[in-house]
């Protein structure tokens, strides 16, 4: 485990406990994404807990079983590819009264085909749900793909599949606060390139720190934090790792970013 005396370092699991810690102490309504979505619990401010599983779902076990031992339930979205979909994990996280989405990416894997990407998200959402029951959904980026998965619902309605909401497209940005971990960094701007929200400006917010001040000011938005799991670790080799990829990913995004801009 990590272990430093008297503080931790950004993106570790003690740090993201800070952070649900003082969600907790100034008493915001905690919501999932379906219940956003549905507009249960209309008191507020609240905060939704949103977490995107892209890899190493492991860590989303991990941060589960912290959230449930604080007494929170949040969102999480598993993508369907080896290594992530693994049924004992999501039912695990279920158990604990977490809500399991399905983050979705089979316009990207089908390369822009949209029938045959519907066919796909059909049968990989029939997946989930032989796990637990899926009312929202959530498209994956993707950064180095061509496609927007969103736009698969241009042609077609996730309704009909008995989706309630999908987190970009069913709850109003203009009302909600949308924080992202994208990049690891909390700034909106610097290395995100698809997980983008139309949205009032934010604050200039870097590190959990700065989240943790931002929460404990006075709020009548209710907001959306949204993490990857596998950003938030436990032991120094697990940090390292993830840090040094972040660095390198991030690279990769800004020239991504910067062709865009051209």
């Amino acid at each position: 485990m990590l272990d430093f005396s008297d503080s931790y370092p950004d993106f570790t699991l003690p740090m993201y406990e800070q952070l649900c810690q003082t969600v907790l102490d100034h008493h915001f309504v905690i919501k999932t994404i379906h219940e956003a979505v549905n507009k249960t619990q209309r008191n507020s401010p609240a905060l939704i807990f949103r977490h995107d599983v892209d890899r190493q779902p492991h860590t989303a076990l991990n941060m589960a079983k912290l959230e449930h031992r604080l007494g929170i339930k949040a969102s999480y979205y598993f993508r369907f590819v080896q290594g992530v979909y693994i049924p004992e994990i999501i039912k695990e996280i279920h158990a604990m009264g977490h809500e399991i989405g399905y983050h979705y990416e089979t316009l990207s894997k089908c390369n822009g085909d949209y029938d045959r990407a519907i066919l796909l998200f059909q049968k990989e959402l029939a997946e989930f749900r032989s796990l637990c029951p899926v009312t929202t959904i959530s498209m994956h980026g993707r950064p180095l793909s061509p496609y927007d998965n969103r736009t698969l619902w241009q042609r077609y309605d996730f309704k009909t599949f008995g989706i309630a909401g999908e987190c970009y497209l069913s709850l109003d940005y203009q009302a909600i606060t949308y924080l992202s971990d994208t990049g690891r960094t909390w700034n909106p701007h610097r290395y995100n390139v698809r997980d983008r929200v139309d949205q009032a400006p934010l604050p200039p917010l870097e590190s959990t720190s700065d989240l943790i001040s931002y929460l404990s000011g006075e709020h009548h938005r209710d907001i959306c934090i949204l993490t990857h799991p596998n950003r938030w670790t436990t032991t120094k080799s697990e940090w390292l790792f993830s840090a040094c990829s972040d660095f390198l990913i991030n690279q990769g995004k800004r020239i991504i970013i910067s062709l865009r801009r051209r």
